[in-house]
């Protein structure tokens, strides 16, 4: 779990900041004192990588990045202005993950900033955006779980995970985070499904887009941080899924085992075969 304050939202959001015009924000200052970093000189070259990894990775830094100044104490009631940053949620995942990967706080908050960012991406996601109905995003995100699904598995393989059994095991690990302690049986049973019936094709496209986020940010972290050993990738598996989850109780959201179990998603992908058939 993310480390805390006084109650059970994550430190990250809770120095979070609003803007007058309403838009979330955080301060440079407050994000280097949450990851540990005594002077805030220290913490800069940090925000110089991630300002060059902004501007590589096509975005615009002043989008992301704002100079701006805030009032310090400085001892005996007086206050002084310091130079700071004001950062977009973005710019902070930025950050974190070129921060001190030593401490155990940069990596709570690298899985916690790569998920709220993949909220914010498949949100602005135009092939998402133009899809109408639900059957559509189902089939969109559906396909999207699949091919991140093959790559989680390559990832699991390569630190160790490697027989069939070992990766159900593993797969297990993930449910159980996201799900509140479910596994794939227990999960089969809460939505009334048959042995022979797979738990993604019956999900509807918010449960999809939540399992896809499980499946990308473990892909990502077992490969950042070279992880080895069985038990090391399963506890990796779990502690992102329960941050997906954490996310989604943040977001007020449903959690995943009381969402609504949808018809098989077989039957719309035969439909969209049928119709790309007509179509040629």
């Amino acid at each position: 779990m993310a480390k805390q304050l006084q109650n059970s939202t994550p430190i990250f959001e809770q120095i979070k900041r609003l803007d007058e015009n309403g838009n979330e924000y955080w301060s440079a200052r407050d994000l280097g004192k949450v990851l540990e970093y005594l002077e805030y000189r220290n913490f800069q070259p940090a925000i110089e990588r991630a300002k060059e990894a902004c501007q590589n990775s096509g975005h615009q830094r002043s989008d992301h990045f704002v100079d701006m100044h805030e009032m310090i104490e400085i001892g005996k009631g007086g206050k002084r202005s310091v130079e700071s940053i004001k950062l977009s949620r973005y710019a902070c995942y930025l950050i974190v993950q070129n921060a001190d990967p030593g401490k155990e706080v940069v990596a709570l908050g690298q899985t916690y900033f790569a998920v709220q960012t993949r909220l914010q991406e498949i949100r602005q996601m135009d092939e998402y955006n133009r899809l109408d109905s639900e059957d559509e995003k189902r089939l969109f995100l559906r396909n999207e779980l699949r091919r991140h699904n093959s790559q989680l598995a390559e990832a699991a393989k390569d630190a160790g995970v490697i027989d069939p059994v070992d990766y159900a095991v593993f797969q297990n690990f993930g449910y159980q985070g996201l799900y509140g302690g479910l596994d794939a049986r227990a999960i089969h049973h809460k939505k009334n499904l048959k042995k022979s019936q797979h738990i993604l094709d019956h999900m509807g496209s918010t449960e999809l887009a939540a399992n896809l986020f499980r499946a990308t940010q473990t892909e990502e972290k077992l490969r950042r941080e070279n992880i080895k050993g069985k038990p090391k990738a399963n506890q990796t598996h779990y502690e992102v899924g329960r941050k997906v989850r954490q996310t989604i109780k943040e977001l007020g959201g449903t959690m995943p085992e009381d969402l609504p179990t949808e018809d098989s998603i077989k039957k719309l992908e035969g439909g969209e075969k049928k119709e790309n058939r007509k179509k040629k």
